[in-house]
């Protein structure tokens, strides 16, 4: 109950803080990038080796396969039914290099499981090339795996679990090896939104122009054009130039928006969030499973053995629905106060909003991580 009163006051002092906070003017460098500055996504397969019994089954053929290959080309011939890949992981690496990544630079990594890993926890990436979608390799990934959780498995058959174990990050894991092209010419720069916006873009070319003259247009809503004035022709001016409109500021506008982690049960709800009437249902069914071990004793000076065995019991409780009812429009701030009423917690205000926006009653884009 503690985590949910935490939770709501930020979903509240968020909601509350937005409208001071849309007003505050922002470097037009925080919130664009110039294209020469876009990023190039990346990705390669690779293995996490070293964990402690939780990776891939024998039955994932392809992780047995890659590790027996890798085996070889190190000069160990190996026979592929006598390997157990029980501490090895088959994973998808991804990340994202931009025209600044210097070759020597380096950037971070996403390791994801791809086979029946139950997790990565304590895992080591092996050397694993990047490369665009294009086949080009513009970076090798190898280190540790950090999954900020953990994944405890008992022998009773129960188990303990916090947070997602099947995906991780490798901090300055990847080695840049070539740089991406830069885009554009000596006279013209495109500016791209990080967020694109109509409103947001003509703020943008209202402010340049204000300080420049007729130097900036509006291309689309996520898209600015640059005119480099003649008069900046040498490379010191041009980045000169450069830097002083980074450093213009503007009031973004802000989208309505709810973004949900369903791993970490975080939640985040813009300014603008408008939740329209609507009546509200929740109720919880519990579901709790324990396993009891059962011990079978022979009699004395028998030839029988003991045997442990293990008997599942399995209680239902179900809560009666508890029922709100919204009148009338109300905002992010109102509806938390609702559901902290209810007693929800993380995980069922999660479930709310994404029936409240299948019922189209959430006026806000929703998106989950």
């Amino acid at each position: 109950m503690d985590m949910l009163k935490k939770l709501l006051a930020l979903i509240i002092f968020v909601a509350l803080a937005g409208t001071s906070v849309a007003a505050e003017s922002v470097r037009i460098k925080d919130i664009t990038a110039f294209h020469h500055d876009a990023e190039i996504d990346l990705i390669g397969y690779g293995l996490v080796i070293g964990l402690d019994g939780t990776g891939d089954g024998k039955s994932t053929q392809f992780t047995l396969q890659s590790l027996v290959n890798m085996m070889e080309r190190m000069g160990v011939t190996v026979d592929p039914g006598q390997v157990k890949v029980k501490n090895v992981a088959a994973v998808m690496v991804t990340g994202k290099i931009g025209a600044t990544n210097k070759p020597g630079s380096r950037i971070d990594v996403t390791v994801s499981s791809v086979g029946d890993a139950k997790s990565l926890q304590g895992g080591t990436l092996l050397l694993t090339p990047l490369s665009s979608i294009d086949g080009t390799v513009y970076a090798l990934a190898q280190g540790a795996v950090s999954i900020g959780g953990f994944n405890v498995q008992l022998e009773d058959g129960n188990r303990i679990v916090n947070n997602y174990t099947l995906v991780g990050r490798v901090p300055s894991g990847a080695l840049v090896q070539k740089q991406p092209p830069e885009t554009g010419n000596e006279r013209d720069l495109y500016l791209s939104l990080l967020y694109p916006d109509y409103t947001t873009a003509s703020r943008v070319v209202n402010r340049i122009n204000r300080d420049y003259g007729l130097t900036a247009y509006g291309v689309d809503e996520g898209t600015i054009l640059i005119k480099v004035p003649d008069t900046l022709s040498l490379p010191n001016d041009r980045m000169n130039f450069i830097s002083a409109i980074g450093d213009l500021r503007v009031a973004p506008d802000a989208a309505a928006r709810v973004i949900i982690n369903e791993r970490t049960g975080t939640i985040v709800a813009g300014q603008n969030v408008i939740i329209s009437p609507v009546a509200l249902a929740h109720g919880n069914l519990t579901v709790n499973i324990h396993n009891r071990p059962i011990i079978s004793q022979p009699n004395a000076f028998s030839d029988g053995e003991t045997v442990v065995t293990s008997e599942s019991s399995v209680s239902v409780q179900e809560e009666k629905a508890r029922v709100i009812e919204l009148p009338q429009v109300v905002t992010i701030s109102q509806m938390a106060a609702a559901l902290n009423s209810m007693g929800a917690t993380p995980r069922d205000i999660i479930a709310i909003f994404q029936a409240l926006k299948q019922a189209g009653a959430l006026q806000a884009e929703l998106v989950l991580l």
